[in-house]
């Protein structure tokens, strides 16, 4: 894709003056896109053979960066010390929206070269490898919603985010007429995209006020979650250049949430899919024992698809955002929705909400796949009708829930290791205490005066 570079194609940019610095960057354990702007000349000379150094902290903070107990991999026990940045040349490309920029993606590894296994890009290595060994690819898209206000980032913060303008006045799902004041960023968003070497296939109006959704080509599972924690922060640079600003919580207020779908197939070492066959809906056994490892799973894997407190105010009945574990064909309702057939048989991942960790949602779904596979589980019937009112086992309804669900899996721990599992049970204990310890405006309006 253009916007794509090589090596030699960086050197040239460099010479002719194009490009000077090169941000050197990570998704992190929140799925932030992390990292440090590197002099384009030390990049070249230095950093893409050997690597560069960053604290290992940033995998073991809150959302507030701040350094948290209970990590294994770090802590002020053991001095804070380094990780190891080590490029990813594939992933080099163009960051159109900041002048002389480019970008490249990194593998966390200790001095040892070995990975950092909390790292969200080799937990999802762990699970590509799986897959590898059967032959087998998987390739995803991440259906990602956000909202807009007209205003700025630091406006909206000076205001606690309180008293917002969203940029449309009502419900504008696939509304053309309303949203074409908002094209100007939209489209600065969508061309920038691709000026950076992604697939930018189109954007829609949802059903909240100011919401948005842009949407990407499908491609092999890592190079996804890189693109995706890439435009997340892209698309918020972007927004701040035209003075507003936007949101991908997973529920901003009490109407419709951001959802972010996971589309995911996964083909065999001749490009076939192996999904498809001659049985019911046109799945292949393998099918069926995937999407019935990935129902089986999905309770006690939630919390990799919903990580933090706002993710479950999104699971709502009749918000199209799913409450009941149960698939179904094209049935929105399900937390899993099958679509397309022959080569483009996939499933839709509902759960997970613009707060998603890519990288961990789309190793949570193979992991799940594959137990299925493993384990040769009987795919239970579709779903007809309302997930929503059907007699159905129920995603967890609260952070707390599915960090215990997830402590207790063995799954989990076969799928991710122990090590994996006690970080980021160790991230949601730390986001539920922070919930716990603050005083909410909700209590206060009910409290203040009234009791």
């Amino acid at each position: 894709m253009p916007g794509n570079l090589s090596v030699e194609q960086l050197d040239e940019a460099i010479a002719n003056g194009e490009i000077d610095t090169v941000i050197v960057a990570f998704g992190d354990a929140q799925g932030r896109l992390t990292g440090k702007r590197i002099s384009a000349r030390l990049f070249r000379e230095e950093v893409l053979d050997h690597g560069a150094e960053s604290c290992d902290y940033l995998l073991s903070v809150d959302v507030d960066v701040n350094t948290m107990d209970g990590y294994a991999m770090s802590s002020w026990d053991k001095g804070y010390g380094d990780m190891v940045l080590r490029p990813d040349p594939a992933t080099l490309r163009r960051i159109p929206w900041i002048e002389g920029s480019a970008l490249v993606m990194v593998d966390l590894v200790w001095g040892d070269g070995r990975p950092v296994a909390p790292s969200p890009r080799a937990i999802l290595d762990r699970q590509r490898d799986r897959l590898a060994e059967r032959g087998w690819t998987a390739f995803s898209g991440t259906e990602l919603e956000f909202i807009v206000f007209d205003d700025t980032y630091r406006e909206a913060w000076a205001r606690k985010y309180e008293g917002l303008t969203p940029s449309t006045d009502y419900n504008v799902d696939y509304n053309l007429l309303a949203t074409t004041r908002l094209e100007p960023l939209l489209r600065d968003i969508r061309n920038s995209m691709d000026a950076a070497g992604m697939y930018n296939e189109g954007v829609k109006g949802e059903c909240n006020l100011g919401q948005q959704e842009i949407a990407f080509r499908f491609a092999e599972v890592r190079e996804t979650a890189d693109q995706h924690t890439i435009y997340k922060n892209g698309a918020k640079e972007i927004a701040e250049q035209h003075g507003k600003s936007l949101t991908f919580m997973a529920k901003f207020n009490e109407r419709e949430g951001n959802s972010c779908h996971i589309h995911l197939s996964v083909r065999g070492a001749d490009d076939g899919a192996v999904m498809a066959g001659d049985g019911a809906h046109g799945f292949s056994p393998l099918m069926e024992h995937w999407i019935a490892g990935i129902l089986a799973t999905m309770r006690e894997f939630t919390l990799l698809y919903a990580p933090t407190i706002n993710s479950y105010k999104r699971f709502a009945d009749g918000s199209f955002a799913p409450t009941g574990v149960a698939w179904g064909i094209d049935n929105r309702t399900c937390a899993l929705r099958v679509i397309g057939h022959g080569p483009s048989l996939r499933v839709e991942n509902r759960v997970p909400g613009g707060d998603v960790n890519p990288y961990l949602g789309i190793s949570a779904i193979i992991a799940g796949g594959l137990h299925g596979i493993e384990n040769e589980l009987e795919l239970p019937p579709r779903l007809e009708g309302s997930a929503y009112t059907a007699e159905v086992e129920h995603l967890p309804t609260t952070l707390r829930e599915a960090a215990r669900l997830f402590s207790e899996s063995t799954v989990a721990r076969a799928a991710f290791g122990d090590d994996v599992v006690e970080h980021y049970l160790n991230q949601a204990r730390i986001e539920v205490a922070a919930f716990d310890a603050a005083v909410t405006d909700w209590e206060r309006i009910r409290g203040f005066e009234r009791l």
